[in-house]
């Protein structure tokens, strides 16, 4: 399959042969619409009848008229996630749904659009029916869709209360049985839009035994892995029997299709891709980067403390905040380097020069942050980076300066070569002991992920720059050595991470 980085993004093609997609109501006269390749069984007969125990690979729309916990529909969803099926709502959704604490979250992220939403109603209260991500009112599309994306259940029920402004007071599931019956023409037109949307089962030409998305972001500047490297990415995967799919940030509710998520996305916490790592981890996906691991690295306030508690090297560093400010010069002398909580790719890092820039970059970034690092300066031709993956080296490069810059990347750049620094892929052989061992033992503080640590080398000491949870790898840069094998290296480890998810469950 061939993806083109303009994308348009192609529509998602019919899922797998042994795919299989099931509607479980409490009685089948709940359900009498008959949709293609979509089985509609009883609940007694889904949580008892052992042929749906063996099934390996199905998905679940969870339509009971209840989810109460241990009725029939809460233990529809657990059972579900526990043979390794995909519920929806799952577990984790049903215990959202009943969080007055996750509501109000939810309402102070969408305020401003449930305010222009339901600007023109001049009751006091308003209720909005969601079946399958959809209302009859199309004025209501946008809102339906940011509710069914934060809470996925087939059918719902949103209060909301005018107080000063509009509120969500509650969303609540609501029963097959329960839809009035001047809806159920739409409830059908919306179910038959939804499955055929969300293909995921069907004839393919070849056998696809897994579903692996992968976030990009087609307008950022420097992502983690350029056009070519995805490319590569998708031809490992679907060699290994994978259908790939590349999704932005607007597909969050697709998420539950996928056995697999995978971050080339430069990734921060305040931002969607945390959003998507820690949605697909509470859905049961394998994830890279995993939200632990996101929270971890892109804080180098928290890398700080970590590698100094576990005795790693690093450059003379400071935690500065307002009440050490005045202290940075006598214990990091001049110049120094100030580095923003949560930079990357040499964003967010700068160099005070002298006495005055000291003082004009710390007024800038503690007014951002309570707390920012401060670092010796530690000029080097290159930084080494080591690519670990599995709590193993992956692979080895230095990474020069950019010309005429004391960083890789320089953004200021008047010229497309003045941007960024040459690369050079090393062998591990030629990789000095200090410094693999040294990243090894860096990365294997934050998980078993994929990390590149960075690393300065002076006079044959190795001192850790940062941690990062979503390495750069670009084609005919970090592929120098491996080649496809560097790609296909990382696919096998989500496979072997899928597999043995899979495996815990059926033994659970």
């Amino acid at each position: 399959m061939l993806i083109f980085w303009q994308y348009s993004l192609p529509d998602r093609p019919p899922g797998k042969r042994n795919m299989r997609k099931i509607v479980v109501v409490d009685h089948p006269k709940d359900w009498d619409l008959k949709l293609e390749d979509v089985e509609v069984v009883d609940a007694q007969t889904y949580l008892t009848d052992e042929q749906y125990t063996d099934i390996r690979n199905a998905r679940i729309f969870n339509l009971c008229r209840s989810y109460r916990y241990q009725s029939a529909g809460y233990y529809v969803s657990l059972l579900a996630e526990a043979r390794g099926h995909k519920a929806i709502p799952s577990v984790t959704t049903i215990q959202d749904l009943k969080s007055p604490t996750i509501v109000r979250a939810i309402t102070v992220e969408i305020n401003e659009l449930v305010q222009k939403s339901l600007s023109c109603l001049r009751s006091k209260s308003f209720t909005l029916s969601i079946y399958f991500g959809q209302n009859v009112a199309q004025k209501y599309e946008k809102l339906c869709k940011q509710l069914h994306d934060h809470f996925q259940a087939p059918l719902l029920r949103a209060q909301f209360v005018y107080k000063d402004e509009w509120m969500l007071q509650s969303i609540s599931p609501v029963p097959v049985n329960e839809v009035p019956e001047h809806h159920r023409k739409y409830l059908k037109r919306f179910a038959k839009a939804y499955f055929s949307r969300h293909r995921f089962a069907g004839a393919r030409l070849t056998r696809k035994i897994y579903d692996l998305a992968i976030l990009v972001d087609p307008q950022e500047k420097a992502p983690p892995s350029n056009e070519k490297a995805i490319q590569y990415f998708v031809d490992a995967a679907e060699s290994m029997g994978f259908y790939t799919e590349l999704i932005t940030k607007d597909d969050y509710r697709r998420l539950a299709e996928f056995d697999a998520l995978f971050i080339r996305e430069t990734t921060a916490v305040n931002h969607h891709t945390y959003r998507f790592a820690r949605k697909a981890f509470a859905e049961g996906l394998v994830v890279i980067d995993d939200p632990a691991s996101i929270l971890r690295c892109t804080n180098k306030v928290y890398l700080a403390e970590l590698l100094t508690k576990a005795k790693v090297p690093i450059p003379k560093t400071m935690i500065i905040h307002q009440d050490n400010r005045d202290q940075v010069e006598a214990a990091l002398g001049l110049p120094c380097v100030l580095k923003k909580p949560d930079s990357s790719f040499s964003q967010g890092v700068v160099k005070a020069k002298d006495r005055a820039s000291l003082e004009r970059e710390l007024n800038k970034m503690l007014a951002d942050s309570e707390l920012i690092i401060g670092q010796e300066f530690t000029p080097t031709d290159f930084d080494w980076r080591i690519g670990i993956l599995d709590k193993q080296p992956l692979y080895a490069c230095k990474y020069y300066m950019a010309k005429g810059h004391w960083q890789i990347y320089n953004w200021n750049g008047k010229k497309k070569q003045e941007e960024e620094g040459d690369d050079e892929v090393v062998p591990f052989e030629q990789v000095p002991f200090h410094v693999l061992h040294t990243a090894l033992k860096a990365a294997n503080l934050i998980g078993d992920g994929l990390y590149g640590v960075d690393l300065k080398e002076i006079n044959g000491k190795a001192y850790v720059i940062e941690i990062n949870d979503n390495p750069s790898i670009d084609a005919g840069c970090e592929d120098k050595y491996l080649k496809k094998d560097l790609y296909a290296s990382i696919i096998k480890s989500i496979k072997r991470r899928i597999d043995n998810h899979k495996n815990i469950r059926t033994d659970e």
